[in-house]
């Protein structure tokens, strides 16, 4: 395994509640490409370090009614790729029937794509 890089940044969180996908990004990024997956779509910026993630049919996904996905409130997303295989990392709360529900689900796929191994967390 070759080094990794790391990344730690401040980022946004969006919802397009007409198409149901769930946008995580991270600020201050040049992009460079994208690379769609199985149901999601990362971003990758010009260092080829994972900087955005959008999540398709996300109330399916995560079981989450559409409304309270335009609602989440504090969130982790963090991803890695090493040696061709990303994992990525969500972690959200949001506030449905005046309960707080938590989310924390985990991606995991191999890569096709050479990409160099990174580390990134981004923070709301």
């Amino acid at each position: 395994m070759k080094g990794i890089r790391k990344l730690k940044g401040s980022g946004k969180i969006d919802y397009d509640q007409v198409n149901d996908i769930l946008f995580f990004k991270v600020d201050g990024r040049e992009y460079s490409h994208s690379v769609e997956l199985l149901g999601y779509v990362i971003d990758l910026d010009t260092e080829g370090f994972v900087v955005g993630l959008q999540i398709f049919d996300a109330s399916r996904y995560f079981n989450i009614p559409k409304i309270a996905l335009r609602q989440v409130n504090e969130w982790n997303f963090e991803a890695s790729l090493i040696d061709g295989v990303l994992q990525v990392k969500l972690s959200f709360n949001l506030v449905i029937r005046n309960r707080i529900v938590e989310k924390s689900p985990i991606l995991v796929q191999k890569i096709e794509q050479p990409l160099p191994n990174s580390r990134m967390m981004c923070v709301a």
